[in-house]
C-alpha cells in the first residue's frame, strides 16, 4: 500500500491521453538511486505544474533493471524481515517513501515506475490502482502464453501469485493522487537473493520467476537451471518479449498510448514490431 486515501472514482471519460515511456528495460541495470532519483524528479515536476494550475501533463513510465539492492517500506521492521545485520548487507539497503515490506531487486527483473495522476485518469482510489498492477502482470503473462501457469491474486497480499510463491511484487506511494514507485517482476534474475529476507514480510512464502513459468509450460520442470540469465541471448529475449507484454498491457489497462521518449534500447526485431517501433 501507498500514502494517500482510498475514495471510489468513477472511469474519466473522453480519449485516450498519452503515455511517455521512458524504456530502459535493456539497458544495462543501474544503481537504485539513479531510478529513484529519475522517477522523484518526474514527480516533482509534475506537483509542480499542478501546484501552478497547469492543464495535467502526460503520465509517465519508467521502465528499467536495477543493480543488487534491497529496499524496505517505509514502515518495514528491518529487525523482523532481514536475515542478515543492516549494518553489513550483502547488497546495498535503502529504507523508501513505498508502502509495502522488504524485497530485492536485481539484474533479469523487470521494474516499473508508473507516475500516473489518478484524479486525472478519474481514478482516485487505491484499491483500483493496486488491481490495476496486477492486472498488468497478469495481462502480459498471459500474451506470454502462459495463462494456465495459475498465476492469481491473494486477498490481503498484494501482487502477483502462482500458489505460494510472488513472481510481481508491488510497493506504491501515492501524493496528491499522482502515482510513484510501482512493481518488480522477477524475470530471469537470481533468486537467491530473496532468502536472505522475508519477502513482502509474509514467512513461509517463496518466490518464482517467469522464466521458471515458461520452463515448466514447456514441460522442462522449473528449477533455476532451467532459466536462462539475464546476460545470456536467451535471457535477453525473454526480457524483451516480457517488458513487450507489461507496456502492452499496461497501456490496455490504464487507457493510455504509449509514446517512447529518448534513447530505446536495441530489442529484438519482434518486438519492436510489437511496439509499433
Amino acid at each position: 500500500g501507498g500514502g494517500g486515501g482510498g475514495g471510489g472514482g468513477g472511469r474519466g471519460g473522453g480519449r485516450r491521453r498519452g503515455c511517455r515511456v521512458h524504456d530502459a528495460a535493456l539497458a544495462p541495470p543501474g544503481a537504485y538511486e539513479r531510478g529513484w532519483a529519475w522517477q522523484r524528479a518526474l514527480v516533482g515536476g509534475r506537483l509542480e505544474a499542478q501546484a501552478a494550475g497547469a492543464p495535467a501533463p502526460r503520465d509517465d513510465l519508467v521502465v528499467l533493471q536495477h543493480a543488487p539492492v534491497y529496499t524496505l517500506g517505509t514502515g518495514s521492521d528491518a529487525a523482523e524481515h532481514l536475515r542478515f545485520d543492516p549494518r553489513a548487507p550483502p547488497a546495498p539497503l535503502f529504507r523508501t517513501e513505498r508502502g509495502g515490506e522488504v524485497t530485492f531487486h536485481g539484474p533479469g527483473q523487470l521494474v516499473l515506475y508508473p507516475i500516473v495522476d489518478l484524479a486525472a485518469l478519474g481514478r482516485a482510489d487505491l484499491h483500483w490502482y493496486t488491481w490495476a498492477l496486477e492486472e498488468t502482470v497478469l495481462r502480459a503473462l498471459a500474451a506470454l502464453g502462459l495463462a494456465g501457469a495459475g498465476a492469481g491474486r491473494e486477498p490481503g497480499a498484494p501482487g502477483v501469485w502462482v500458489g505460494s510463491d510472488k513472481v510481481a511484487a508491488l510497493g506504491v506511494r501515492c501524493k496528491r493522487w499522482l502515482t510513484y514507485h510501482g512493481l518488480a517482476l522477477n524475470v530471469v534474475n537470481d533468486l537467491e537473493p530473496f532468502d536472505a529476507i522475508v519477502p513482502c514480510g509474509l514467512a513461509g512464502r517463496g518466490v518464482c520467476s517467469v522464466g521458471q513459468l515458461v520452463a515448466r509450460a514447456e514441460g522442462r520442470g522449473g528449477g533455476p537451471e532451467e532459466v536462462p540469465g539475464p546476460g545470456t541471448p536467451a535471457g535477453q529475449e525473454l526480457l524483451a518479449r516480457t517488458s513487450e507484454a507489461l507496456l502492452c498491457a499496461f497501456a490496455e489497462v490504464f487507457e493510455r498510448i504509449k509514446e517512447f521518449v529518448g534513447e530505446q534500447h536495441a530489442r529484438p526485431l519482434h518486438a519492436r514490431r510489437a511496439l509499433g517501433r
